[in-house]
C-alpha cells in the first residue's frame, strides 16, 4: 500500500474531534510512508487533513472537478492538483490512484463516495479495502445500518466484511494493510445466485 484515499467533508463539523482526527490521520500517513489522495479542497477537513500531511513532508494528490476549482476552492500547495471535468471523472480518477480507501466524518458526498467504492468492490470491480474512520462515534448508526441489511437479507456477510471499521487512524490503516479481499469466486457465485 503506497497511497490512501481520504473521503471527508468540506466543513469541520460541530466537534473539536473531527478536525482533530483528520490532523492525527495525517500525521500516521506520513510516519508510515503513505501518500494521501484526495478531493482536492482547500476547506473543511478536507483541508485540514491536507494541510497536516504536507506539513509533515508527506505527499498530497488532490483532484478537483473543473467548477470546483473555478469557485477557487482547490488546495493550490498540494503536491499535484489534477482538474477534471466532473466529479464522475474525479471519483474514477481518485480510485485509480489509490491503494485504499478510509471515510473521516463527512455528510453525502463523502457518505457517497464510500457507499461506491463499496459497491464497486461488491461488484467485484476492484479489490482495494475500504474502512470508516469511527470519530467519536460518527458513524455508529451507518454501522448499524449495515448490519441491519446485512440481517434484512440485503447484504450477504461477505459483502458486509468488505467494510472495515476502527476508531484510530492506526487502527483502521493497519486492517487495511492486513486486507485480504474475500475470494473472488465466492464473491462472483454471491453475485450469480441473486442474479439468477
Amino acid at each position: 500500500m503506497k497511497r490512501v484515499c481520504v473521503y471527508c467533508g468540506s466543513g469541520v463539523g460541530t466537534r473539536i474531534e473531527y478536525a482533530d482526527a483528520a490532523r492525527g490521520l495525517g500525521r500516521v500517513l506520513v510516519e508510515q510512508g503513505l501518500d494521501l489522495v484526495f478531493g482536492g479542497g482547500r476547506i473543511g477537513m478536507m483541508g485540514v487533513l491536507a494541510r497536516t500531511v504536507l506539513e509533515r513532508g508527506g505527499q498530497v494528490i488532490g483532484v478537483i472537478p473543473e467548477a470546483l476549482q473555478a469557485m477557487e476552492l482547490g488546495l493550490a500547495e498540494a503536491t499535484e492538483l489534477r482538474v477534471v471535468k466532473d466529479m464522475h471523472e474525479r471519483k474514477a480518477t481518485m480510485a485509480d490512484l489509490a491503494d485504499g480507501f478510509i471515510a473521516l466524518p463527512g455528510g453525502f458526498g463523502t457518505m457517497e463516495e464510500m457507499f461506491e467504492i463499496l459497491t464497486w468492490a461488491q461488484l467485484a470491480l476492484h479489490s482495494k479495502p475500504a474502512g470508516l474512520l469511527n470519530v467519536a462515534g460518527y458513524f455508529d448508526h451507518l454501522i448499524r445500518f449495515v448490519d441491519r441489511a446485512t440481517d434484512e437479507g440485503f447484504l450477504d456477510t461477505a459483502h458486509r466484511d468488505l467494510l472495515l471499521v476502527d476508531e484510530t487512524a492506526e487502527g483502521l490503516l493497519a486492517q487495511l494493510k492486513a486486507y485480504r479481499r474475500p475470494e473472488m469466486d465466492k464473491v462472483e457465485w454471491i453475485l450469480r445466485a441473486k442474479l439468477e
